[in-house]
């Protein structure tokens, strides 16, 4: 097997973990910035708490990623400014997203994190950047089951129509 042998950190990465891993960190910084703007909005204590635990996974995610960057030679996309911490009442009602609004983007978010994590595992021959997607892959679906639990609970979520079967 030659250079795939042994130790998986001793492997080197194939430009399609390269590519996964360096957007999927670009993605999430800008998706921080994004929920930390979503929590100077929010109205809803749940709803900005769930943001700020987003913000937080995110963040530890691209620590741990970017160091697999780093010891294969490849410098991590740039870091956006924090945002600053506003007042939500201070927010003029037609400019503030309110939070079906936010909570809508972010299930979106959600999915699309799911479908990313799950692309970069398909992809990897090296078994330690597969397994740390999974571990994203699975702290997203947690995620996702309580922002869901969130958005039925606000009634925040728009369903669709039911499915009737003929002759009922």
């Amino acid at each position: 097997m030659g250079i795939l042998s042994g130790n998986p950190k001793e492997e080197p990465m194939h430009y399609g973990e390269v590519i996964g891993c360096w957007a999927y960190v670009g993605a999430n910084k800008g998706l921080i910035s994004g929920y930390e703007a979503f929590i100077n909005h929010a109205g809803d204590e749940e709803l900005k708490e769930l943001l700020r635990n987003a913000v937080e996974t995110m963040k530890d995610e691209n620590r741990k990623v970017e160091e697999v960057l780093k010891e294969n030679g490849v410098t991590p996309p740039p870091t956006l400014p924090e945002r600053a911490v506003a007042n939500t009442e201070e927010i003029p009602a037609g400019a503030r997203f309110s939070d079906p609004e936010i909570a809508g983007a972010v299930s979106i978010n959600v999915g699309q994190g799911l479908v990313s994590c799950s692309q970069v595992i398909g992809q990897c021959l090296r078994e330690d950047i597969a397994m740390m997607f999974a571990k994203f892959h699975a702290d997203k679906l947690m995620f996702g089951s309580k922002l869901l639990r969130l958005n039925k609970e606000k009634g925040w979520i728009m369903p669709p129509p039911p499915l009737h079967k003929s002759g009922q």
